[in-house]
């Protein structure tokens, strides 16, 4: 009976040491979670039969160290939650492993050619959340956007004089109060200025003038102050139209909501037009809330889509499937889909990776008391054979 409960001890350990060996050789993997054997006694009834193996666990809770790359589509989860990937089977696999590129089609990939999914965006650059998909970046490069409005906020002087120079003439400083220049795109990305003068008119009343590379567009506009400084007039944008040539006519919604007149200096606190030259691709970024741009040389970026994150009530349920990666289990629970940052998910850290969790100290001595274990289970087999051979030649 020793024998044979020395030999189920010579197993176990062998084993453990399986699992050790494998912990110790994917010490460099990236997010890789060691594993543990657990072990439990035999019994037939009151009578021990030995030990065997119950089971191996994985220490998927248990976060690796971070460690910056400096290559932008390397990531790291700073918290909770798990990549989510999608095999070319269709299987939805899950991951700490933040080891992506693109692929020919421009689609995010890991390594093994699996696409990492989030929220996709429209053509406008809206994101779709809630629409969980393959993310692909977009490629080529952006098109001129011809300005279409223009957010304007600006302080008027309330201490400003009347100008006693009139009509009022753009090339005559007597004849307005204050100006300022804008520069603005057309439809084929072309740079023009539009500049606006602000003439006093009377206590609280002003008129605006604007001019597209020295020429007129649109009709004066008065604004009206309430005696607090507030704008009471225009309550909507200004439209103003210039025709260029060459090119589509250009439309601007000028909105003046916040300007105000007290007695300080003229002042553009706000302006911000819209439109844009073309430009080239630079670069790509990922956000730690996972939103991913791509940059371009005229100094616009344009959203791509945003990286989800997965979180499970139970994550120790998951089934392994190579160490890096887990698929869902009826004992782990359906997933829970996020952004990085809301909640239990965790932040995104891009340009860098998640180290393995294996602590190769503890892995040596795991290694060393299993090798313990073995020669004291060999001592067992030694001395019961010797024991055997002093029974026979006693008889």
């Amino acid at each position: 009976m020793s024998f044979n409960i020395a030999l189920t001890g010579l197993n176990a350990v062998n084993e453990q040491l399986n699992t050790v060996s494998h912990n110790i050789a994917n010490s460099g993997t990236v997010g890789f979670k060691s594993s543990r054997t657990e072990f439990g006694s035999v019994y037939a009834d009151s009578q021990a039969m030995g030990v065997e193996v119950t089971g191996t666990t994985q220490s998927i809770s248990q976060g690796g160290s971070l460690v910056a790359t400096g290559r932008n589509l390397d990531l790291a989860i700073s918290g909770g939650g798990f990549f989510v990937t999608k095999a070319s089977n269709g299987d939805a696999l899950y991951t700490r492993a933040g080891v992506f590129g693109s692929d020919k089609d421009n689609y995010l990939v890991n390594g093994s050619g699996a696409r990492l999914q989030g929220y996709p965006t429209d053509a406008a650059g809206n994101l779709l959340v809630g629409t969980m998909s393959d993310l692909q970046l977009r490629n080529g490069n952006l098109p001129a956007k011809a300005t279409d409005t223009l957010d304007f906020v600006a302080n008027l002087d309330a201490d400003s004089t009347v100008p006693t120079v009139v009509p009022f003439d753009p090339q005559n400083l007597s004849t307005y109060n204050s100006t300022y220049t804008t520069r603005v795109y057309d439809s084929q990305g072309r740079e023009h200025t539009l500049t606006q003068y602000f003439v006093k008119t009377a206590d609280n009343q002003w008129n605006a003038h604007y001019y597209v590379d020295g020429n007129s567009a649109g009709a004066v506009q008065a604004l009206n102050f309430s005696t607090s400084g507030t704008l009471t007039a225009p309550a909507a944008p200004v439209s103003l139209s210039a025709a260029l040539p060459g090119v589509d006519p250009l439309n601007i919604a000028l909105d003046y909501s916040g300007t105000s007149q007290h007695g300080s200096d003229f002042v553009v606190t706000t302006n911000r037009p819209s439109g844009y030259a073309p430009g080239e691709q630079t670069g790509m970024v990922v956000e730690k809330d996972g939103r991913v741009f791509v940059n371009y040389s005229n100094g616009q970026r344009l959203l791509q889509g945003q990286v989800v994150l997965a979180n499970f009530a139970n994550a120790g349920g998951l089934a392994n499937e190579s160490g890096t990666a887990w698929s869902e289990t009826s004992e782990s629970g359906t997933p829970l889909i996020g952004v990085a940052g809301i909640g239990a998910f965790g932040a995104l850290s891009a340009g860098s990776l998640e180290n393995s969790n294996v602590d190769l100290t503890q892995q040596l001595v795991s290694l060393m008391e299993g090798q313990r274990n073995y020669q004291a289970n060999t001592k067992v087999l030694t001395t019961d054979k010797e024991l055997t051979q002093v029974l026979f030649s006693a008889i």
